[in-house]
């Protein structure tokens, strides 16, 4: 099985490769930035930490031995800009007791573009190399971490291998096991002996806790998520953006955020089709250019580019501002009264605590088996899973015209966010312990 793994991923290399001998012919697309972004990837990052090792008068140091005088080196890895919610709170704590330095690589664009522009305490951001067996050796001894954090669902199998030879601590943040995961099927026996790689897995919930000791491992804590305290820190930090405050101009404005795929298109259209004089706020999960043309023709009514506007844009008749750009969802959710989030008919669901800590209701897709926050928010009746445009429909016209109900679900999304959040401190602590101290 391990062979196949490294067969598919050297295909993978090679696919790269060939993507990038004909990138002038492709649309700037995600595959497009993918590629490009992996090409020759690892001998840049030998170069990069080879002239930081030089220039930070350690050049006298080599092999894999940290010199004494470096200040440590944790790197974090997360697919994508969701899961890098998780991730930031922690780097920020990091950064703020430890003389360290940051390593954050990213699987998909959806995060590295985001971040390469605005680095808040990284001091190397790379695309993660594809997991061969040469790239994972190169990667860690270039870099050569004194942790490595993975965040959520992260089981590179080749870096873990090394990692583990290394004898460098790991660590996997905010995860969740399920009984139906890989681990358990006929052919998980590679991913489970993978798993003896991590120092500590810090789960979200109790049963992951119990189905990793089902699989013998022991060293397991239950932690919360650190996804309560970025979202927290977020709505608390003064925003102001005058183009959508031109478009909402007082008026109940429904926000769907990360819409990624025609599913959540249709339902949105669907929803504004019957409510036609309500406002809408479309925030796509991509921006390629074909799916927010799709995007545009699906909608009933006049709709802006967030692109095309600036102070002075006339928004009269306009019903749908769709943002073409990415990293502002987080802070816009607090323009809203309603929200649905996308990626909930894929495994994919995002993140509904952006839209929940403003106190928005806030309705998803059916696929919640690989979260947590949905299912809490269901139990308490803050948030509703809709499997239909009809029941879209359904959950809206009963928030519409319904303070009393629109103010229950404000105080109930305030005080669960309160309830979730400050786990950021033991969790980081952990970390800077080797995972010896383990209480919560």
């Amino acid at each position: 099985m391990k062979y196949i793994y490294n067969a598919v991923l050297n295909i993978a290399e090679a696919f790269v490769i060939f993507i990038v001998k004909i990138h002038k012919l492709l649309p700037d697309n995600k595959l497009r930035k993918f590629a490009l972004g992996r090409y020759r990837l690892v001998d840049r990052i030998e170069k990069d930490f080879g002239a930081s090792e030089g220039n930070s008068g350690n050049s006298s140091c080599s092999g894999r031995e940290r010199c004494r005088d470096e200040k440590p080196l944790y790197w974090i890895h997360a697919a994508s800009l969701g899961e890098y919610g998780v991730a930031r709170p922690l780097i920020r704590r990091l950064k703020r007791d430890d003389a360290c330095r940051i390593v954050l690589t990213f699987f998909s664009p959806t995060g590295y573009e985001v971040l390469k522009n605005n680095r808040e305490g990284i001091d190397f951001l790379y695309y993660l190399p594809l997991d061969t067996p040469d790239n994972a050796r190169r990667f860690i001894d270039a870099v050569r971490p004194d942790r490595a954090v993975f965040i959520i669902s992260e089981y590179w199998l080749n870096y873990l291998a090394v990692l583990k030879e290394r004898h460098i601590p790991v660590f996997l943040v905010s995860a969740i096991i399920r009984d139906n995961s890989p681990f358990f099927k006929w052919y998980g026996s590679m991913f489970r002996n993978a798993l003896g790689a991590y120092t500590r897995f810090m789960v979200l919930n109790s049963a992951s806790e119990n189905n990793l000791n089902r699989l013998g491992y022991n060293n397991v804590t239950v932690t919360g998520d650190p996804l309560f305290d970025n979202v927290a820190a977020v709505a608390s930090r003064p925003f102001s953006n005058t183009v959508i405050e031109h478009f909402v101009n007082g008026a109940d404005v429904f926000i769907a955020g990360s819409v990624s795929d025609r599913k959540d298109v249709s339902m949105v259209a669907g929803l504004a089709a019957e409510y036609t004089e309500q406002k809408f706020i479309i925030v796509p999960h991509e921006i390629e250019k074909d799916y927010i043309g799709h995007i545009r023709s699906s909608m009933a009514g006049k709709s802006l580019l967030y692109s095309e506007c600036d102070a002075d844009t006339d928004f009269r008749g306009v019903r749908f501002l769709i943002v073409d750009c990415m990293g502002l969802l987080a802070y816009i959710y607090r323009y809203a009264r309603w929200a649905y989030v996308g990626g909930g008919f894929t495994p994919y669901l995002h993140n509904v605590m952006e839209a929940a800590v403003y106190g928005l209701p806030v309705a998803f897709g059916p696929r919640i088996e690989r979260k947590t926050a949905p299912q809490e928010l269901m139990a308490l009746g803050l948030g509703a899973m809709v499997s239909s445009g009809r029941e879209l429909m359904e959950w809206f016209s009963g928030l519409k015209d319904n303070p009393a109900e629109m103010s229950r679900i404000k105080e109930g999304a305030k005080g669960f966010v309160d309830r979730n959040s400050g786990v950021t401190d033991s969790i980081v602590r952990i970390l800077q312990t080797d995972g010896t101290e383990v209480s919560i």
